[in-house]
């Protein structure tokens, strides 16, 4: 039985993959670990590798954990990187995220303003039902002020440009957080928002499941 082990959106956990089907696979979800004083994204990643246990597994990450994912990757063998609505390399992070994080603008926004949901943030993410809503609300509730402060600062100066040797990139053409324009991704879904594995599901079960069966 394969080994795959998930790394959620920032901030997030494995709700947000609760419509997608792995059954048949030996999964793990990656736990976030608070991060150390100015640590860097790439030592973040590296203590990460505790939570994996296995030679050359499968990892998927969505978001911000498919940042982490390619990160940890850097540090172990991997059978095979498959993102969804992430980022291989920092040339596919939106240059105004960039521009903005060279003036430190997102030092000044408070983490208790990050981590509001509000119609902006429901188009955002793409979302519309009030199901949906709920799920983002109580996500970001959640989410670790320190770690949503520190991830925000990492990406905005990530310099990777490494990509993942084995990979598999689905993206959503209706992405706000990372336009498809900005990302060279093989895997397109028509629609799709930041926040797919909740609106999405049928459409990536089908795309996951072939993309594990290939392996």
């Amino acid at each position: 039985m394969k080994k795959i082990y998930i790394f959620s959106g920032l901030g997030a956990d494995k709700r947000v993959f609760k419509y997608l089907d792995f059954s048949g696979f030996d999964i793990t979800f990656i736990e976030w670990i608070t991060p150390e004083n100015k640590e860097s994204i790439g030592y973040y990643a590296k203590r990460l590798t505790e939570q994996i246990h296995t030679d050359n597994p499968i990892l998927i990450g969505l978001s911000f954990g498919g940042i982490i994912a390619g990160e940890v990757a850097k540090h172990i063998q991997t059978e095979k990187i498959i993102l969804i609505a992430s980022a291989k390399s920092y040339k596919e992070i939106p240059f105004y995220y960039r521009w903005l994080g060279a003036l430190k603008v997102h030092k000044l926004v408070p983490t208790s303003l990050m981590k509001q949901s509000n119609f902006f943030s429901y188009w955002l993410f793409g979302i519309k039902t009030n199901e949906d809503k709920k799920l983002l609300t109580e996500i970001l509730n959640d989410t670790d002020p320190r770690l949503l402060k520190w991830a925000i600062n990492a990406i905005v100066n990530w310099k990777n440009i490494i990509e993942p040797q084995k990979y598999i990139h689905i993206h959503g053409s209706s992405d706000k957080i990372l336009p498809l324009r900005f990302v060279n991704a093989a895997i397109i879904i028509e629609d799709g928002g930041h926040f797919m594995t909740i609106n999405k599901p049928e459409e990536l079960n089908q795309i996951i499941k072939q993309s594990l069966l290939n392996s």
